[in-house]
């Protein structure tokens, strides 16, 4: 799965010997936070982002700010597993959990990878449908050849799907870009909204666990520490920290550009539909009210980002089955087997005739459900002395992860409580 040109390998090696300097050489190391960011820009968080937006203006913002800060610590503290270690997250459960935990947490990830890409195709589906006025399953077909086409490039190495994966996420910052500058963003109200912690009623909290509980993923925790492993032949400890202090500077710039991005989509909705238009909660019914509002431009781009979004999470998606069947099972099935496997559900649904975006929230429920697995897994392991050497989490940043930890399963229990309609007290009017 990590298997970078040999052009980029001797780079590296140059780097870690001190035969190479500048700035420029930090590009060598870059790859592996920007496809785990693509896991904060998929399309599970359009129909949060514009509820939140829609119907609380710049209230919430903090919340987006607070969900960014939490999936800094886990990316970093996966990417860092993957680099001290060689292995990843689903080799290391494998190798130090008994057989019957190894097996049930192997089918827990199937199931949230299953989910993952249902959302992910189904919002690529959706931005392809309403683009070009096609039929939903016609939108699906063209996303999964395209992910597969972008896929079978790993045959000329990593680094050009590292690329192409940037290209898209950069498609996607610069339609949120343009949308900012488009929308009458009222950047006074953004700025109190970000510092200010506010939850105006019920409902409002209700989103705030919906934005926070499917900001770390399952799969971008198995992946990150998959695509940092072995990435070059680090010699000694000298190296690892110098290929940390690498990996945790783009975990910081990835996951703030991704951020950004969120945070530009609840603007874009607070300007946009706060003000008559709070009722708005679905994508379809943002990109027709965007057209009268802002312009087809901005409907265009809002569009248009959904569909990089959905493509760049599909593909990122798929390479994370592959790594947690093979990490979990030591089994390496063919990519279009794979891309088969967990496209299946996804078609079920939309041929069944389910509300879209009504089974883009069904599936971040299921993969609250999954988190807990990795999540658990990662803090355990980082900080065993027997694993992680001289680089086991200290103190400070074990507390910090077991507090994010617990916020973020906390808030998972209450999404699934309130979605089945289980009574929590704290949520009711």
């Amino acid at each position: 799965m990590n298997r970078l040109t040999a052009q980029t390998r001797t780079g590296i090696a140059a780097v870690l010997s001190g035969e190479r300097h500048g700035w420029r050489s930090r590009f060598l190391f870059a790859g592996p936070a920007i496809i785990a960011s693509v896991a904060y820009m998929d399309p599970g968080n359009y129909a949060t982002n514009i509820q939140a937006g829609a119907g609380y203006g710049y209230t919430l913002l903090w919340v987006v700010l607070l969900a960014n800060l939490m999936a800094m610590l886990f990316q970093a503290l996966s990417a860092r597993l993957g680099i001290v270690t060689g292995k990843n997250l689903a080799e290391l459960s494998r190798d130090h959990f008994p057989r019957p935990v190894v097996w049930g947490m192997w089918g827990v990830s199937e199931v949230a990878a299953m989910a993952t890409d249902l959302a992910e195709f189904l919002g690529g589906a959706i931005g392809l449908a309403l683009l070009f006025d096609l039929p939903l399953i016609v939108g699906m077909a063209i996303t999964a050849i395209v992910t597969y086409a972008i896929l079978i490039l790993e045959r000329q190495g990593f680094r050009p799907i590292e690329l192409i994966i940037g290209a898209l996420v950069g498609v996607i910052g610069l339609c949120y870009l343009a949308e900012v500058i488009i929308a009458p963003v009222d950047w006074q109200a953004a700025g109190l909204g970000m510092l200010q912690p506010a939850l105006p009623d019920s409902a409002a909290l209700t989103i705030t666990v919906g934005i926070i509980g499917a900001t770390v993923m399952p799969h971008a925790i198995y992946l990150h520490s998959g695509l940092t492993q072995a990435r070059a032949v680090l010699r000694d400890d000298n190296d690892r920290r110098k290929v940390l202090k690498f990996s945790n500077t783009e975990v910081v710039l990835a996951l703030s550009v991704a951020g950004m991005v969120n945070m530009a989509m609840v603007m874009m909705a607070a300007s946009a539909f706060h003000q008559g238009h709070s009722e708005v909660a679905e994508i379809e019914t943002a990109y027709h009210t965007l057209t009268p509002l802002l312009g087809a431009a901005a409907a265009g781009m809002f569009l248009a980002s959904l569909i990089a979004s959905g493509i760049s999470s599909s593909v990122v998606g798929t390479m994370a089955g592959q790594m947690i069947m093979q990490g979990f099972l030591h089994v390496r099935v063919p990519i279009w087997l794979r891309r088969l496997v967990t496209m299946l559900p996804a078609f079920a649904v939309v041929a069944a005739g389910v509300n879209a975006t009504q089974a883009l929230v069904y599936s971040q429920v299921v993969l609250s459900i999954a988190l807990p697995v990795p999540m658990i897994a990662l803090i355990v392991f980082s900080g065993r002395r027997d694993i992680m050497g001289a680089f086991t989490v200290n103190p400070v940043l074990r507390v910090l992860t077991v507090i994010g930890a617990c916020t973020v399963l906390g808030l998972n229990f209450v999404l699934l409580a309130d979605t089945f309609g289980v009574a929590v007290p704290f949520l009711d009017e």
